[in-house]
């Protein structure tokens, strides 16, 4: 039997495509209709939010660990995220963790490794493009990075927290999301990480002028191979 797949949500669209993903994806490899069993758990978004805008990780983790235990108690046997942001507190989580997570930032890592790309523009909220665990994941791996300026980064995050999250996804924003990559692009960027889950739901490989390296999908597509192993 396939493993039973945890998800931690936090933001709900990005969580919504990721079991999506799952659920539509694994009939190519399982069978018609089959697909792994997936428990899904999350916390208000705003209980969330509180803890990120002060800078409290700590909180983040007893939020993650809280789902974590939930979804042990539910049968889940491993677990992901599919959030960005939150995967800043990943150090306070694992080491207590019931049961193993596959890390979203390691799963891009990979997938950018087994592309051959060389050196990524990263976009997310303003948490995941100022904080340590793209830089950390993607240096371990040989890749380079490049993110936004202040200003882009400050629009971004404004077009995630205030639109995207909320399921509003305008044309102007699509617009801003490709002028930013295109000048990324320039800089010698070979694709681009959408490291907030909902930017796949803006961006993706038709209208971006960078190939797209969509997190969300990715780490879901790894926990249909890790549930099939």
């Amino acid at each position: 039997m396939p493993k039973h797949i945890g998800i931690v949500a936090c933001s709900a669209e990005g969580a919504a495509l990721c079991y999506r993903t799952i659920c539509t994806e694994a009939p190519a490899v399982m069978g018609h209709h089959a697909h792994p069993e997936v428990t899904m758990h999350t916390h208000c978004l705003s209980e969330y939010m509180e803890c990120v805008y002060r800078d409290d990780w700590q909180s983040v983790a007893e939020l993650m660990l809280s789902s974590a235990c939930k979804l042990a108690k539910a049968g889940a046997e491993f677990l992901i995220c599919p959030d960005n942001t939150i995967h800043r507190a990943f150090g306070l989580v694992g080491p207590r963790s019931p049961l193993p997570w596959l890390h979203i930032v390691e799963e891009v890592a990979a997938e950018a490794q087994r592309r051959g790309l060389r050196k990524l523009a990263v976009i997310g909220t303003k948490y995941t493009m100022e904080g340590p665990v793209y830089p950390e994941k993607l240096s371990a791996c040989g890749i380079a990075y490049l993110m936004p300026d202040a200003e882009e980064r400050a629009c971004i995050d404004d077009i995630i927290m205030d639109e995207l999250v909320n399921g509003i996804f305008a044309a102007a924003s699509r617009q801003y999301m490709q002028q930013v990559i295109g000048r990324l692009s320039k800089e010698g960027c070979d694709a681009v990480v959408l490291g907030c889950t909902e930017i796949p739901l803006l961006i993706d490989d038709r209208v971006s002028p960078l190939p797209t390296l969509d997190s969300t999908r990715i780490l879901a597509r790894a926990a249909i191979k890790e549930a099939l192993q």
